[in-house]
């Protein structure tokens, strides 16, 4: 049910009723799989190196990477999606039960693969991806058994989270009507996009684009805040003329985010730390901002929070999901509540 008590006074406060929350999670789940080897010698069949397997290993990616994120921050994830009735289905499947996510949301299909992605390393160094997946849209009968899911879902969630890899999932006809069960619902929702359904997100309640994102999303071209505001802003104008979304958060990379709420504009810098890999570091902000949002945050704080653990996860190599004490821990220091 969604949250109506005032917001937390404190951090601490806000990361303890962060436990309170469960978070409907919609979109493209994914695996990805990595082979570890090492490479001495090229094919005798083709200019290609021979790698001899050292180890395997299979990780949630996609929206279920977001459940992850969710989860380590304290909260309930539950996932909709649909993949296939195959082995990468099957491996899926068995990473959400090793991880203790649900799977009750997840519809299976003999029509469509599962995704995954398969990463072939040798001495640290990625020789190759292969990657199996469809983009076309779901078809009448899947949609159907997503959609009866999602409403069952939605019964128990403070917040939604839509996660779009342009997979198909997710359609410009089922996200208005997700959108629309979830705001009679009085349920916020909030949206990471990709360039297909850009537009289809209307009245949302956060709309959360990266810079590439907004200027394909838009067919728009500008420079980022720092060299062309103007041109930045005017974008984000039409952003929320098209859409009417409550809040828009930008993601800027290196030059932190930007959000805006009603007439309020707000600009945070990146901190300052050693980047090692900004893999799944839009993950872990639209969890983090999905929480406060669920929690009727301040637009600034949740942007604030939102900013400092993208940037903690870009600390960590390969997709990791936030460590939440560690958040909490340099939030309390960096952030002025």
């Amino acid at each position: 049910m969604p949250v109506t008590a005032p917001p937390p006074a404190s951090l601490p406060d806000l990361f303890a009723a962060f436990n309170q929350l469960t978070v409907l999670i919609v979109g493209d789940v994914m695996l990805d799989a990595y082979v570890w080897g090492r490479s001495v010698r090229l094919s005798p069949e083709a200019p290609v190196p021979v790698v001899n397997v050292s180890r395997t290993e299979q990780r949630l990616g996609g929206a279920a990477n977001v459940a992850l994120n969710v989860q380590a921050l304290g909260a309930t994830p539950l996932l909709c999606a649909v993949i296939g009735e195959d082995a990468g289905g099957d491996q899926l499947l068995e990473r959400l039960a090793i991880n203790g996510l649900s799977a009750a949301g997840i519809v299976r299909s003999g029509a469509r693969p599962t995704t995954v992605k398969q990463r072939i390393l040798a001495q640290g160094q990625q020789l190759l991806r292969i990657d199996s997946e469809v983009e076309t849209d779901l078809d009448a009968t899947e949609n159907a058994a997503l959609t009866a899911r999602f409403a069952e879902l939605l019964a128990q969630a403070d917040v939604v989270i839509f996660e779009d890899y342009d997979k198909g999932v997710l359609t410009e006809d089922n996200i208005r009507h997700f959108i629309g069960l979830a705001r009679e619902r009085g349920v916020p929702t909030v949206v990471d996009p990709k360039k297909k359904n850009f537009l289809a997100y209307q009245h949302c309640t956060l709309f959360k684009p990266n810079l590439k994102e907004l200027r394909e999303g838009l067919k728009l071209e500008f420079g980022d805040p720092g060299t062309d505001r103007p041109g930045f802003e005017a974008a984000v104008a039409r952003l929320r003329e098209l859409l009417e979304p409550d809040t828009v958060l930008v993601t800027l990379s290196e030059h932190g985010v930007f959000a805006q709420h009603a007439g309020q504009k707000t600009y945070l810098p990146a901190h300052l730390r050693t980047i090692s890999d900004v893999s799944g570091a839009g993950d872990t902000v639209i969890s983090i901002a999905a929480l406060c949002v669920a929690l009727r945050l301040p637009v600034p704080a949740t942007a604030a929070l939102a900013n400092l653990g993208g940037g903690l996860v870009c600390e960590q190599v390969g997709v990791v999901p936030i460590e939440k004490k560690e958040l909490l821990a340099e939030a309390l220091v960096e952030l002025d509540w």
